[in-house]
């Protein structure tokens, strides 16, 4: 169920929003599993295969589970909890709408839920060890015994039969219509459409994507192609990329600009930097680096500065073109009296055609 989220101290090191990730009005929707590290704050509804929520986790909306729903102790849910397969709650969990479970229930205790539960399965009541932690401590003891291959199944059987990546919002990190908010770099995959601004170390964009809000970070934002960021970028100390067929709808602050032909700005570009405008090289088949497209730019800008070696150029083709219109003016200057003799020389044509007669 973790799918690709690195097992260590710390996996939830980075905002990841996988393709195809939508903010409709009240949820986030995703095709994968969802985790959300501790303390942290969702302010919509989420929908996914599986969820997976750290200690002291607030969700503003309904979680729908496809599969599983893990929730660790002190996690508190404003609407219900529709859960596909079983579902897990720790100690004083707070669901405020109604919990319905098609398979088992294993439930902590001081568990609230205002609106009742149903489940098809077995019941449990018990304090269950938090999620990552029983996950964790199950790993490091087969590992440190040297059942590796018992490891690789308990990890085989976590990450599911699921091919989408899951959307990973780390520890501490506050989700909603108004902003995106961590402290960790952020990466959002190709074809999202996302409400929020979004607050991060670093900032990647992937493909097509639609993102009504700013992007702000403290290192280096990449912009890619075909996406639409419906705000201002800003970096404080870091480049700002953006591809071709990408439209920033606002303003542009960053310590130095990568724009590639075909991207539009519509606001004012502020860079204390270097701003290199990258454009496609014909002759080459792929992408032109940054250095080759700052010397093609360099090369374009000296051309005209350097306008006396292109008129050079330009004469020394007309010079040519000159003397051999000259050559021909000569040649009739020359033949003057020889441009009589022509004349002359049909007269006597006619008076030649009756010596053969």
């Amino acid at each position: 169920m973790l799918g690709s989220v690195a097992l260590g101290q710390d996996p939830l090191d980075a905002l990841e929003i996988p393709d195809g990730t939508t903010a409709e009005e009240h949820d986030l929707v995703t095709d994968g599993d969802i985790v959300v590290g501790g303390q942290s704050t969702v302010e919509f509804g989420v929908r996914g295969r599986n969820v997976l929520a750290g200690e002291r986790v607030t969700f503003g909306g309904d979680i729908e589970a496809e599969s599983d729903c893990r929730l660790d102790v002190w996690c508190d849910v404003a609407g219900n909890v529709l859960v596909g397969d079983d579902a897990y709650l720790g100690e004083r969990v707070h669901v405020g709408g109604r919990l319905m479970v098609s398979g088992d229930l294993d439930i902590g205790d001081d568990v609230d839920i205002e609106e009742g539960f149903e489940a098809n399965g077995w019941i449990v009541i018990r304090n269950p060890v938090p999620t990552l932690v029983f996950y964790f401590l199950v790993l490091s003891q087969l590992l440190s015994i040297g059942e590796n291959d018992a490891a690789d199944e308990l990890a085989a059987a976590l990450t599911g039969d699921s091919e989408e990546d899951p959307l990973v919002i780390p520890r501490g990190s506050t989700v909603s219509d108004d902003a995106w908010r961590v402290s960790t770099p952020a990466t959002i995959g190709d074809g999202c459409r996302l409400h929020g601004n979004v607050r991060a170390a670093a900032i990647d964009v992937g493909r097509d994507n639609n993102v009504f809000g700013s992007l702000r970070a403290r290192e280096d934002i990449d912009i890619g192609a075909g996406t639409q960021v419906h705000g201002d970028v800003t970096t404080r100390d870091g480049t700002v990329s953006v591809a071709d067929g990408a439209h920033v709808r606002g303003d542009i602050s960053c310590s130095a600009l990568e724009l590639h032909d075909g991207a539009e700005v519509d606001g004012t570009i502020r860079a204390s930097g270097d701003i290199r405008l990258i454009q496609p090289d014909p002759d080459a088949d792929g992408d032109p680096t940054p250095s080759e497209s700052s010397t093609t730019e360099s090369a374009t800008t000296a051309d005209p500065a350097g306008g006396s070696s292109p008129s050079e150029s330009a004469n020394s083709p007309e010079e040519p073109e000159s003397t051999a219109d000259a050559n021909p003016s000569a040649s009739p200057a020359a033949e003057g009296p020889a441009n009589s003799d022509p004349t002359a020389e049909p007269r006597p044509d006619p008076d030649a055609a009756p010596d053969p007669e």
